[in-house]
């Protein structure tokens, strides 16, 4: 870790020097944009291995920008921090359900800010041990496109959902607890209820239908993914 390429969208220079002078004291490498159009345009020669995106941009909603590269193979698997001056919860969990790793609210740390990056990166590396899994011919995970087959069909997961389901077949058999699977979604930084977790797995079990039944409620601890 050190050696990653960071790319950094924020429309304020003095936002992006202070980071990119930071990331690069850590050892990073750093690319800046001060819109989307050019940050667009630099996907096309090489692809970052993590994106600090501000969600306030003066071309394109930064919520748009996290849409279009979860929903695109190519840059799904990138991890994104977002770095917003709201501080409204119902704005941080939006972010996170599109797919956002992790988020940091201006005005904000710049050691704060790295390790946060680290932590990101960290976690990043571990989700790559298994980029695909198929579960008796029922059900198929890719994590190098995000797509899950059920029962032969395709099914349309948001990034969490996914992030879910692919941490509990990761882990087949084991049994994880609410807080364990937040710590792994979003890390110790998390400000969301434990609970949350049920939301998901709620709607991953509509969602997958016959193949719901690996997703085992464990009672008074948690859950776990049993073939």
């Amino acid at each position: 870790m050190g050696s990653e390429l960071i790319a950094v969208v924020d429309d304020e220079p003095d936002i992006l020097e202070l980071v990119g002078i930071n990331l690069k004291k850590s050892g990073f490498k750093v690319s800046g944009f001060t819109d989307v159009e050019s940050f667009y345009r630099s996907l096309q020669t090489s692809s970052p291995d993590l994106i600090i995106l501000d969600l306030m941009l003066p071309d394109v909603d930064g919520f748009e920008v996290c849409k279009y590269l979860k929903n695109n193979d190519k840059y799904s698997s990138v991890p994104i921090i977002m770095l917003t001056a709201k501080t409204e919860e119902t704005e941080k969990v939006l972010g996170l359900e599109l797919g956002a790793d992790d988020y940091v609210t201006k005005p904000f740390s710049p050691r704060e800010l790295i390790a946060r990056v680290k932590a990101v990166l960290r976690r990043q590396g571990h989700k790559k041990v298994t980029k695909k899994i198929t579960v008796s011919g029922a059900l198929m995970i890719d994590a190098e496109r995000y797509e899950v087959e059920a029962m032969g069909k395709k099914i349309d997961l948001t990034a969490t959902e996914f992030k879910t389901l692919h941490f509990l077949a990761s882990n087949a058999g084991r049994i994880y607890s609410r807080e364990q699977i937040l710590d792994h979604l979003w890390g110790k930084d998390k400000f969301v209820i434990d609970r949350t977790v049920d939301v998901h797995i709620r709607h991953l079990r509509e969602k997958l239908g016959d193949a719901a039944r690996f997703i085992k409620n464990v009672r008074g601890i948690g859950y776990k993914f049993e073939a």
